[in-house]
């Protein structure tokens, strides 16, 4: 069941409008740029972690109007329902929320574009949903081996515990902020962590004030964000639990690598910034790089804990999904960030209009 919601918070912009969408698994927050007429083709945008749907109107509106656009809310953002994230599946509750969200809407065959989180989400939704991509463009995704804890470009464990990944990373008091809708700009205010980590500065946008209230809708919580976590006897001394987002993505829980094997292989393009500092070789937010730089103490060194390679894992599994017959192109955008749909727009827009001609 669909139903159209008026929304008075000033965010959504002109030309698109924001429903409500009830499914059996839960009531999604659906934002949607209709097209003109019969709609040729529909473009499903999944946000990434901190984030919601409002990240993705800009790209929507500047579609053609034969194309239907639909930007879903994940559980416990912008204007979904809060539930509880079960962790030990990976994403794949986002994902197998997604697929209820289209299923009530009568969508298949969608060209699915997932961000950062977002895209390991859609990554799940090729193997736990086939048929329902046309093809997937991933935007700074999450590695298909998780975030955090691995080496290599085959994404081995480091440890059997997943040491130093999930919720213990966060750090408490942008938690807190989250929570108490913080619109400061103290460092570890929302505002600043977009400022410095979701683009590259000095980048600013008519939209700012919109996309920090759209982090601020993100649910904290021991179901959601950042989840829980286990004490571990491996450095830093944590490991993750079983429910929230962050541990979602630990390597013990996230795995979507299999995409190699799958038997339909929609046509991939991959869009990343040269200078992103959360999806990296050398991440900020990846505690084993922070070790090494020094900033955690105690660091065991890069034999036992060696920054994860996120790109070169990334690469390697598109690599082996263009080996095994699927359709792969990769964008790398110089002066660029972790949201590239937002720094370069004009080269986003064009490489997607070409990955739906596909």
């Amino acid at each position: 069941m669909s139903d159209t919601i008026t929304t008075s918070t000033g965010n959504i912009f002109d030309g698109i409008t924001a429903h409500s969408v009830v499914t059996p698994r839960l009531r999604a927050g659906v934002l949607e740029r209709p097209a003109t007429g019969t709609a040729a083709a529909t473009v499903v945008f999944v946000h990434g972690n901190v984030s919601s749907s409002l990240f993705w109107q800009p790209l929507m509106l500047a579609l053609p109007t034969s194309v239907r656009a639909l930007a879903i809310d994940l559980r416990g953002f912008g204007s979904s329902e809060t539930l509880p994230v079960d962790a030990t599946r990976g994403l794949a509750d986002y994902s197998d929320d997604i697929a209820a969200v289209l299923t009530e809407l009568g969508v298949d065959g969608a060209h699915l574009v997932g961000w950062s989180m977002g895209g390991g989400v859609t990554m799940q939704l090729l193997l736990d949903h086939p048929g329902l991509a046309a093809s997937l463009t991933l935007v700074a995704p999450v590695s298909p081996y998780g975030f955090g804890g691995t080496g290599g470009a085959d994404g081995h464990r480091l440890s059997v515990d997943d040491a130093g990944t999930g919720a213990g990373g966060a750090n408490p008091d942008f938690v807190a902020r989250l929570h108490d809708g913080d619109h400061g700009a103290d460092q570890t205010s929302p505002r600043t962590v977009y400022q410095t980590t979701y683009v590259k500065p000095p980048f600013s946008s008519d939209h700012d004030e919109i996309w920090i209230d759209s982090m601020l809708t993100t649910a904290t919580g021991v179901g959601n964000y950042p989840g829980d976590s286990t004490v571990s006897e491996n450095w830093p001394g944590f490991a993750p639990g079983d429910s929230g987002v962050l541990n979602t993505m630990s390597p013990g829980h996230f795995n979507t690598s299999g995409i190699v094997d799958l038997a339909e292989k929609p046509a991939i393009l991959w869009i990343h910034g040269s200078d992103d500092v959360i999806v990296s070789d050398t991440s900020f937010f990846d505690l084993n790089y922070l070790g090494q730089l020094g900033v955690i103490p105690g660091w065991p060194g890069a034999e036992v804990a060696p920054p994860q390679p996120m790109i070169q894992q990334t690469r390697a599994v598109l690599g082996a999904y263009q080996a095994a017959g699927g359709t792969l192109t990769e964008l790398e955008l110089a002066d660029c960030g972790h949201s590239p749909h937002l720094e370069h727009p004009a080269e986003f827009l064009a490489a997607l209009l070409a990955q739906l001609e596909r």
